[in-house]
């Protein structure tokens, strides 16, 4: 069986860099009713999401 860690963790940490970018440089492009920036703070989590997939993949190889 193929190792998809790495594949995953590349994905979630291209998205997670978009939403941040998006986050960060239109901040007034949020959720109606949220008072956070959705984009920013989910972006930051799917960027250390991948981060720690890259590690996993590492720690195997």
């Amino acid at each position: 069986m193929k190792d998809f860690r790495a594949i995953m963790g590349v994905f979630f940490g291209l998205v997670g860099l978009l939403l941040v970018g998006a986050g960060a440089l239109a901040p007034e492009m949020r959720a109606p009713l949220a008072q956070t920036n959705v984009n920013l703070w989910s972006g930051v989590m799917m960027l250390s999401f991948g981060g720690v997939l890259l590690w996993f993949s590492r720690q195997r190889a």
